[in-house]
């Protein structure tokens, strides 16, 4: 989004100095490289610092990253096989893909180091030399960010790992290790700490949307709040549906956001700053080295190249099947956000066919470890159309959270309670509106659960969905051919941590 350029240049200024760079694990000392004195001396200098943990935490949003990756590899809207052409077999992946994952498993090693613990470390950092700058006051703001951004930090290892250590300095004594605390703990802090934030952040009313996105603003912190009240009998065994309904009301009471006119129309590269429905996203600019959104590189299969007339070739990897396909009615228009079937040029008329003259037809997936190229049906919600390419990187922000999720978060959390179910009915229907689907006359939890389905499909939300209605453990599908034990609704604390800081424990089971 080439309208930030401000916040965009800090990015990319501060990962140029190499401020927030280094290995996190809680078992060595944490970076802390700038002394407030020589540094902070304006509010800028500090929010170059911040910008950098925005940075980390959108790795948990991007398409080549396991922070992503590994959540949505254990639903049945998310895949990765193996190809017969060569490439894409890991074995990691297929762990997760069925619920088979274990404690050496590498791509959880990454999520909690290169990832999860990256944000979390590089906010405690950051936090340490705002505290003890002389600016302090004057960064009241900043400090409320960079805690909402730790917090976020903690919402995802306490949804991956539940146990984990807790930990807010800016460096690890070697002779006193963190110490795993509790799930509940966890909850406790990441509600207190979103809480505290939102306090001190700017309303979306009291700001420029344009030139001040796409940072936290209270409605974002509300939206995270909403996202673990809806999640707190799963992560502290206690419900919070009242709490959802007042945080979406927060965000709702403002008047300021509602749906675009279509799905997709958030996630194209011309629009972001000016959406009506973007809560939170991570601003890319590969033009400047700031990130890039690879979606397209990673899912889409190598014709895209010309449909699209892409710079490069995709290589044909993620997809999804039958499973997910069949969730949607006929007409809903989100399907245009799917690639399934017979392919075509953008005309809609032309077919797409490869050198031989054979059209590119997608089918769902029938081997897990040696499909065809064709095997397998694409998302393409990061539309190419308006992309300004760095190579394979595209302009497109990384979205974290939208209105619509806002919407149902409050029907779901009045239909648990049996409330304003009218109130629910039309919350839902208007999300069900925007995509050309006639409404509802009632509501179950199992059409909630599919209507969300269909609405966020790859957008990091359907796991968090599937354990929370129980459908993750009962359900089957193809890479997941039994039912799972409830203990595998969090991830094993990974090997590599456990030796390293003995004061970690083992989850059950693992």
């Amino acid at each position: 989004m080439k309208t930030i350029t401000i916040f965009k240049s800090i990015v990319a200024c501060s990962i140029g100095m190499g401020m927030l760079s280094g290995c996190l694990n809680l078992d060595e000392e944490l970076y802390g490289r700038l002394s407030p004195e020589t540094y902070y001396q304006t509010e800028e200098e500090a929010l170059s610092s911040v910008v950098g943990v925005y940075q980390f935490l959108s790795y948990m949003s991007r398409a080549g990253g396991d922070g992503w990756r590994v959540s949505e590899y254990g639903t049945d809207e998310f895949f990765c096989p193996g190809r017969a052409s060569g490439g894409w077999y890991d074995e990691a992946n297929m762990q997760i893909m069925a619920h088979k994952i274990t404690p050496d498993n590498a791509a959880l090693e990454r999520v909690w180091e290169q990832s999860i613990f990256k944000v979390i470390g590089g906010a405690n950092a950051v936090l340490a030399s705002m505290e003890a700058s002389p600016l302090k006051e004057d960064l009241k703001a900043l400090i409320a960010e960079t805690r909402a951004l730790r917090a976020y930090g903690y919402y995802y290892a306490m949804d991956y790992f539940g146990n984990v250590p807790l930990f807010t300095g800016a460096k690890v004594d070697a002779n006193n290790l963190p110490k795993t605390e509790s799930r509940k703990a966890i909850y406790d802090f990441v509600v207190k700490e979103f809480t505290e934030a939102a306090a001190d952040l700017p309303s979306i009313k009291e700001v420029n949307r344009a030139s001040y996105y796409p940072r936290f603003t209270k409605e974002a912190i509300y939206t995270a709040l909403a996202s673990v009240y809806l999640n707190a009998e799963v992560y502290a065994g206690e419900a919070h549906w009242g709490d959802v309904v007042t945080m979406c009301n927060h965000v709702i009471g403002t008047n300021a956001y509602s749906l675009e006119d279509k799905v997709g129309d958030c996630f194209l590269a011309t629009n972001e700053a000016n959406s009506t429905e973007i809560i939170s996203s991570f601003a890319v600019d590969p033009s400047k080295g700031v990130d890039g959104n690879e979606f397209i590189l990673y899912a889409q299969h190598a014709l895209d190249q010309k449909k699209y007339n892409l710079p490069f070739a995709p290589a044909n990897g993620y997809c999804f099947t039958d499973e997910a396909l069949n969730r949607y009615e006929e007409g809903d228009e989100r399907l245009e956000l799917l690639e399934y079937g017979p392919q075509y040029y953008q005309d809609g008329v032309t077919p797409l066919c490869d050198d031989n003259g054979n059209q590119l037809v997608l089918t769902t997936i029938k081997d897990m470890v040696s499909a065809q190229d064709n095997e397998g049906y694409r998302v393409l919600k990061y539309s190419p159309v308006g992309v300004a390419w760095s190579g394979s990187k595209a302009d497109n922000d990384y979205i974290l959270e939208r209105y619509s999720n806002v919407l149902l978060m409050k029907a779901e959390a009045l239909f648990r309670q049996n409330i304003d179910l009218d109130d629910a009915l039309e919350l839902v229907n208007q999300v069900r509106r925007r995509s050309n689907l006639s409404d509802w006359d009632e509501l179950t939890l199992k059409k909630i659960e599919e209507e969300r389905a269909r609405e966020f499909i790859w957008e990091n939300q359907r796991r968090r969905d599937m354990i929370r209605f129980g459908s993750y453990f009962t359900d089957t599908w193809f890479y997941k051919t039994t039912v799972t034990e409830e203990w595998r609704g969090i991830y094993p604390i990974p090997a590599i941590q456990l030796n390293n800081n003995p004061n970690l424990v083992q989850n059950p089971n693992y």
